[in-house]
Formats: C-alpha cells, sequence, structure tokens
C-alpha cells in the first residue's frame, strides 16, 4: 500500500501565520482528536478573529461549535454533531453546504465535492471554481 507522510508537524505548520484558510476533515476518530487538540484549538480561533477562512466537514463542524466559531452563523454538520441542542446560537440547516461569512461548512462525505468546489470559490473566485466544476463532468 502507499503511505502517506505529512511534509511538517502539527507544531512546525502552526508556527507560520499566512494561511488564507484552514480545513477539518471529519470522520471519526480523528475529528475528535483534532477537537481535543488546545494547539489547534487556539489556532482555529486566531484564524477566524482575523478574518481568514476556517472550514469544516461532516464530524468536524462540532469543533468549531464547541469553540463559539459558530455562533450566531448559518452552519451544517453530519447529523447528530451540532443539531441536537447543544448548541443552541448556531443556526443548523442540515444543508449540504453552508457559508457564512468565512465560515464553510459540509454536511458529510456524499457532499464532499460541493465542499470542496466551495472552498475553491472562496480562495480563487467563480470563475475558477466554474472552470474546475466543468472539467468535472458533473451531472
Amino acid at each position: 500500500g502507499t503511505t502517506i507522510m505529512p511534509s511538517a508537524t502539527l507544531e512546525e505548520a502552526l508556527k507560520h501565520d499566512d494561511y488564507d484558510m484552514v480545513v477539518l476533515p471529519g470522520g471519526l476518530p480523528g475529528a475528535d482528536h483534532l477537537g481535543n487538540d488546545a494547539r489547534l484549538a487556539a489556532f482555529l480561533t486566531h484564524m477566524a478573529a482575523s478574518g481568514r477562512y476556517v472550514a469544516a466537514l461532516c464530524a468536524a463542524p462540532r469543533i468549531l461549535a464547541k469553540l463559539g466559531l459558530l455562533d450566531g452563523k448559518t452552519a451544517t454538520a453530519y447529523p447528530g454533531f451540532i443539531d441536537r441542542g447543544d448548541f443552541p446560537k448556531v443556526r443548523h440547516t442540515g444543508a449540504p453546504l453552508e457559508r457564512d461569512g468565512k465560515i464553510i461548512t459540509g454536511r458529510g462525505p456524499g457532499t464532499a465535492m460541493d465542499f470542496a468546489l466551495a472552498l475553491t470559490e472562496a480562495l480563487a473566485g467563480e470563475q475558477v471554481r466554474a472552470t474546475v466544476e466543468k472539467a468535472l463532468v458533473r451531472p
């Protein structure tokens, strides 16, 4: 099998302050591990406070909700992760995708393509998104 190795440790990656966006993948137990990392929590809070994009898919929007980054925002997540009343300040829609300002959330694996295209549009604009989407030959 193929082994994928990171090019930097988390500590090395968090030393930089020039990121336009941070994206959290979903899935368990990975999202729980990310949510329990104080270094990542501080970084996410910093990114949001400095007006940069923060995005999360599937189970990961719960991390943003726990940090208060979804308070007053419209968001979505995998069923059961932010819609059980634990986060009353979050406007959960259950939609495939939500973009509220610089916060982008996606519902789950089945919406990953829409999520990726929304990230592309946020970073590179509608024209680049349209070009990428056309090449995908989506229905």
